[in-house]
């Protein structure tokens, strides 16, 4: 009797594919404000259909029907430019915002509510067989060009950084940026939106001119140290002046960077 009361949770646990394409079909919405009308996605969004493609080619090659999985995603990446392996475990309410240049590789593991933008790889650091590609918790959000290599564990609610290279763990609610990547925010104990993602890409801090500024502060210091000790006028006052280049307004949008 228990073994059949576990055979039924875990039923009840797993929802058909019908219902799983549903919910990737739904979460567009709730991501993409351009989205007007299914008909429109499910004609126009090529990273819809690569999910698609890619819950069925996975349903095949867990039955171990391995060529025709392997088939059926190479039509997906011919179509749409997106190469899920088939192999890859995939969660519920995936999307892939401007589908193109998203390569998956067979050992990733994906989440619930992940989002990946375009050019994301999910990639290797070896040729050995067994776990190579990384994990990524729920709620995780990878800007566009962004590579996470190697058996590595994202977790949950991770931003990463357009064009970040990560090859290490990164612990929960964190911010990365980067090559390679580094940890530059923590956001415990912040309200999450609505829909449990936050795009705000504009507002990662960026670490290198950070250390630059720290480095232009500290020269400037030793300027009018030196200036006291040799009796000279000390060195031009350049307060309020950028301390990260000399593009003024063009350059720094924030009271921060000054």
């Amino acid at each position: 009797m228990s073994e059949a009361m576990t055979m039924t949770a875990s039923t009840m646990a797993a929802p058909g594919l019908w219902a799983t394409l549903k919910e990737d079909l739904a979460c567009v919405f709730q991501r993409d404000p351009a989205a007007r009308s299914t008909l429109e996605v499910l004609t126009t969004y090529p990273g819809v259909h690569a999910i698609l493609a890619h819950r069925l080619s996975h349903r095949l090659w867990q039955n171990g029907w391995r060529f025709p999985a392997r088939f059926l995603s190479f039509l997906s990446r011919t179509l749409t430019n997106v190469d899920i392996h088939p192999g890859a475990t995939i969660g519920h309410r995936f999307f892939i915002d401007h589908g193109a240049c998203v390569v998956i590789g067979e050992t990733a593991e994906v989440g619930d509510d992940v989002t990946l933008y375009h050019g994301v790889t999910l990639g290797g650091t070896s040729w050995n067989k067994g776990k190579r590609h990384p994990t990524l918790a729920d709620g995780v959000v990878v800007g566009a060009g962004a590579k996470i290599l190697g058996p590595i564990h994202i977790g949950e609610r991770v931003r990463v950084g357009a064009n970040s290279v990560v090859v290490k763990d990164v612990p929960a609610d964190r911010t990365v940026v980067g090559v390679p990547g580094r940890i530059v925010d923590t956001r415990v104990g912040t309200a999450r939106p609505e829909n449990g993602i936050s795009l705000d890409h504009n507002l990662m801090p960026d670490p290198v001119a950070k250390s630059i500024a720290c480095l232009i502060e500290r020269i400037e210091t030793l300027e009018k140290e030196l200036a006291e000790i040799r009796h000279e006028p000390p060195p031009p006052d350049h307060s309020g002046e950028c301390r990260t280049c000399t593009a003024g307004d063009l350059c720094c949008e924030h009271e921060a960077m000054h």
